[in-house]
């Protein structure tokens, strides 16, 4: 093999490659080599959308990059990106420095990132394992980024504290003032307890447990990083909070900037597996984030040893068409001043951006006088890149004090302050130009101070202020679940609308997503596609308590006087499993009817088998047999083969046997194995009636 390889404009070094790969996903790898060949990036998500799978959503989504994308680097700055893998975030750090270096052990892996990263000058990929080319280094990196690579620091270095010496090894080649930033989940993600399996072993609490059965790979809490950053010399680190988790984070917090209550929502994003539902996470996360306890249990970190960013936090809306892919952005300039920012993601998105002071100057002329004030935007253009500076507004979101009357129960001071808010939102109505997205998230409240502080959406047209209004509460109703305890009648009768203006409201909602969107599909949509189930163990729970009640066995005895339900008794176990009943009944040689009752719900039951005294009983014979069911299945000819199905339309379901017919001793035995299946009561009825047509 040669040892050196141009695939485009990237450079691949072999000279430390051992000559075979020693770790590979298989045939996924393939295909995903013969995509970044075949198809241009901006094909990409179409082919994820065609596959349905989770490893062309990791490799391939735009989405990964969001964890380096916000980290500000200089157009010369010098990265070094240790296990760059398939090249996830690759690109990203191309575009934003000035020279990239990979290290990366798998040749089939380097060749993916080698062909989509084609056009990259500025990067070289170094083949083969980390300690073997970590000699050859350079001294001076200002960055050093681990993503998804430093719980395998066992793997890539071995020893007694691989961790500490992998760090080591890595400040060794930083320069004065450069950072490493690493990316990593955490073990006690409130995810994992919400019954997440562990990402890398896809078992349910291993991390939680502190990976009791072992293995290669070593995620850890908040405090476990620090140990580990303090034990190898480190004298400063700062923590940012991605979220949902770092694969696909749409938005970013830190110390300076956490979450507040409500907004982490958006939390079955995991694509890889099926999973638990053990709880509502997004009121987990409220409580916590009450508890000042959010940085303990966030899914996963970016840990930065190295001095701190200006950047506070990140939102990105780059799930959008192309035209309105954006990030916003929350931080303090060198002054110290607090700032909010929009970036364009895209060369398309710069038009959308601009549009923005724009649409700051026409609000401010619709709503001059009002009581509802507009956030100051300017344009700002710097080295050849255009954003939106906005003021940063202090106060709380008009959304929080909703949700406070909601947990109060105080449903008049709701409906005070949403009819506040349609005043003022409503102000010179018939003013050519509205903001579309007038949701109460975007409105900070400060006393008596209501300021807009997001007018992306802003267009040139009047807009009823009912259908503003009705938008609003239908975004805010999504949501959050417990906010279904709105009273939304009171709503659209205060708006003046009915269920059609509603309705109408509804599909022009979609329209607008539509227009925002394209044909993306969202990571809800992927997720469903990709096929992985969410389970809820309470529903199994409530199964089972349900089924004790009704998966019971009862026995009357008629001995010439009828049934008594005094003398009927239950048998104990005769369920084996949830389908199969099998029992074995004493009975006295004076009973003449015998009537079992195999459960107390409808459902449908086949019998099996039925032995007297060791004898199969002729359930075929006339009058053997007597149900309150509707029997399914004609009579065998051949008499004790018949194995008769029965649909019992009603919760009180039986079935006699004329015992009084059959050869008796003073002391008999009757064995019966039955399959069961419970029915809903209107299958049932429906099914009986099917079965009484038939016959």
């Amino acid at each position: 093999m040669e040892k050196i390889e141009h695939i485009g404009k990237i450079t691949l070094d072999y000279s430390k490659y051992p000559g075979e790969d020693f770790y590979c996903d298989g045939a996924v790898e393939d295909e995903l080599l013969e995509i970044v060949k075949k198809l241009s990036p901006i094909e990409y998500e179409q082919a994820i959308q065609d596959k349905k799978s989770w490893p062309m959503l990791y490799h391939l989504s735009p989405l990964r990059e969001n964890i380096v994308e916000w980290i500000p680097m200089g157009k010369d700055a010098k990265v070094l990106e240790v296990g760059s893998g398939c090249g996830a975030i690759t690109g990203a750090l191309s575009r934003k420095a000035g020279s990239v270096t990979c290290v990366e052990l798998s040749r089939k892996r380097s060749l993916i990132n080698a062909h989509r990263h084609s056009d990259c000058e500025n990067v070289n990929i170094h083949v083969g394992n980390f300690k073997d080319i970590e000699p050859d280094l350079a001294d001076d990196y200002d960055f050093i980024c681990l993503i998804g690579v430093f719980e395998y620091g066992q793997s890539y270095i071995g020893g007694d504290t691989p961790f500490e010496d992998f760090l080591k090894i890595l400040m060794r080649h930083l320069k004065k003032d450069g950072r490493i930033v690493i990316a990593i989940e955490n073990k006690y993600g409130l995810k994992y307890f919400a019954g997440c399996k562990e990402d890398h072993l896809g078992t349910y609490f291993s991390s939680i447990e502190n990976y009791p059965d072992g293995g290669g790979v070593r995620t850890f809490g908040r405090r476990g990083l620090e140990r580990i950053f303090r034990s190898c010399g480190a004298q400063e680190w700062h923590f940012y909070y991605p979220y949902p988790d770092y694969k696909f984070m749409t938005m970013l917090y830190s110390d300076a900037y956490l979450p507040g209550k409500g907004e982490l929502s958006n939390n079955l994003r995991n694509f890889d597996r099926d999973r638990m539902l053990l709880f509502d996470e997004s009121s987990a996360f409220d409580g916590l984030v009450e508890e000042g306890l959010f940085p303990l249990f966030a899914n996963s970190y970016v840990a930065v040893i190295g001095g701190d960013f200006g950047v506070k936090y990140a939102k990105y809306s780059n799930d959008r068409v192309k035209e309105y892919a954006i990030r916003t952005e929350i931080g303090r300039d060198e002054s110290g001043k607090p700032y909010v920012r929009k970036y364009p993601l895209t060369k398309e998105a710069e038009q959308h951006i601009k549009g923005m002071e724009a649409a700051y100057r026409k609000l401010v002329e619709r709503y001059q006088g009002s009581k509802l004030d507009i956030n100051q935007c300017t344009l700002v253009e710097q080295e050849g890149q255009a954003y939106a500076e906005f003021e940063f507004v202090s106060g709380t979101p008009l959304s929080e004090l909703m949700d406070n009357c909601l947990e109060r129960e105080d449903k008049d001071g709701f409906h005070k302050l949403f009819m506040e808010y349609v005043e003022r939102i409503g102000y010179n109505s018939d003013m050519p130009v509205a903001d579309v997205d007038l949701i109460f998230a975007n409105i900070i409240v400060n006393k008596d101070k209501w300021t807009l502080i997001d007018y992306e959406w802003t267009f040139d047209r009047s807009v009823d202020t009912s259908e503003l209004a009705f938008r609003a509460i239908y975004c805010y109703l999504l949501e959050d679940e417990k906010r279904n305890r709105l009273d939304v009648d009171r709503i659209m009768e205060a708006l003046a609308i009915d269920e059609s203006d509603a309705e109408n409201f509804r599909e022009q909602e979609m329209k607008f997503q539509k227009f925002v969107t394209g044909n993306k599909y969202s990571m809800a949509q992927m997720r469903d596609l990709i096929g992985y189930r969410c389970m809820v163990p309470q529903k199994w729970i409530d199964r089972y308590q349900d089924s004790e009640k009704v998966n019971r066995v009862q026995v009357y005895e008629d001995k010439g006087n009828g049934y008594n339900e005094e003398e009927s008794y239950f048998v104990r176990e005769a369920y084996l499993g949830e389908n199969q009943i099998e029992l074995t009944l004493s009975v006295s040689g004076d009973v003449k009817m015998l009537r079992i009752d195999p459960a107390m719900d409808s459902c449908m039951v086949t019998i099996q088998e039925m032995l007297f005294n060791g004898e199969a009983v002729p359930l075929e014979r006339r009058k053997m047999l007597i149900t309150n069911g509707r029997i399914a299945k004609p009579a065998d000819k051949n008499e004790g083969s018949y194995q008769p199905s029965i649909v019992f339309p009603t919760t009180d379901p039986n079935i006699n046997i004329s015992v009084g017919e059959l050869e008796r001793r003073a002391e008999n035995e009757l064995f019966v194995r039955m399959e069961i299946v419970r029915l809903p009561l209107k299958m049932a009825r429906d099914m009986a009636g099917a079965v009484k047509k038939l016959i």
